[in-house]
């Protein structure tokens, strides 16, 4: 079974570039395409939907996507996004309620119990998890009782060493990360937000925080004192493969690219020969 996870697609307004520079829009597009290609049983998109959380944002978004993916959708916001216009426009999506201060929920996709959180702070770059998020968090883990789980949100529970992100973090991260390790069955933490694909690991999960589609990914710097740029790397999303028993995740880059070409091995190859 396959899960497409995407992130920080930053949808913009038909026909206006993000930052100035970045075709958004073409990317996801082109995204949307490519993960279609794959027939996932799910696609996870943790955050940052749009630019602005405009209505028109969203508007696009779902021309980009609805009736181009065989599956459901599983969205969450991002400190780009704004609920009110999130709900209003995707309403009728899996998971999107109203009856709740936040955009938080549970799913099913096959054998996998799917745990989406909002760790969205209104005006804010950072995100947080407050007690009644991990409230749900908790009844959810519970209520998974032996299912594998996946657990997506949009900010990482990991520092990373870039400064310009670890300056807007998911602060106090620790209560989620005793979570995850308390109920042992969760398989990986599905993040974005940072523009560039970083893991860790926690209590046995996974910790993934994935490419920006749109294809405008955080400088790649430890330096201290480096300010917030980006650079025009190709965008990407994660798919996720069960086979029952263990998780894989393999990193997906958007874009044509020539190929396939065998691998034709030299005569004196010491290994196997390939067929």
């Amino acid at each position: 079974m396959l899960i497409a996870h995407l992130t920080d697609l930053h949808v913009r307004p038909f026909g206006r570039a993000t930052n100035r520079v970045v075709e958004t829009n073409l990317m996801v597009e082109r995204a949307v395409r490519q993960v279609a290609g794959f027939a996932p049983a799910a696609v996870v998109i943790t955050g940052d939907l749009t630019e602005n959380g405009l209505p028109e944002e969203y508007a696009e978004l779902r021309r980009l996507l609805e009736g181009r993916l065989a599956c459901p959708v599983y969205v969450v916001p991002g400190n780009h996004d704004r609920r009110a216009s999130l709900r209003s426009a995707l309403g009728a999506w899996p998971g999107v309620r109203t009856d709740s201060a936040f955009v938080h929920y549970a799913a099913d996709i096959g054998p996998l119990r799917l745990i989406m959180l909002d760790s969205v702070v209104p005006g804010a770059g950072h995100g947080e998890l407050c007690s009644e998020r991990l409230a749900f968090l908790e009844r959810a883990l519970d209520a998974a009782q032996d299912r594998p789980v996946l657990i997506g949100l949009h900010h990482p529970p990991f520092m990373t060493g870039i400064a310009a992100m670890d300056a807007i973090p998911l602060r106090a991260p620790e209560a989620l990360l005793a979570l995850i390790a308390r109920h042992g069955r969760v398989l990986a933490v599905l993040c974005g937000h940072h523009h560039r694909v970083i893991m860790a690991q926690h209590g046995g999960a996974m910790l993934l925080a994935g490419a920006a589609i749109g294809g405008h990914q955080s400088e790649l710097t430890f330096d201290p004192a480096a300010r917030p740029y980006f650079y025009l790397e190709p965008g990407g999303y994660f798919l996720l493969r069960w086979d029952g028993s263990a998780l894989t995740a393999n990193l997906a880059t958007i874009g044509d690219f020539a190929g396939p070409f065998p691998f034709a091995v030299d005569a004196d190859y010491p290994g196997r020969t390939m067929a």
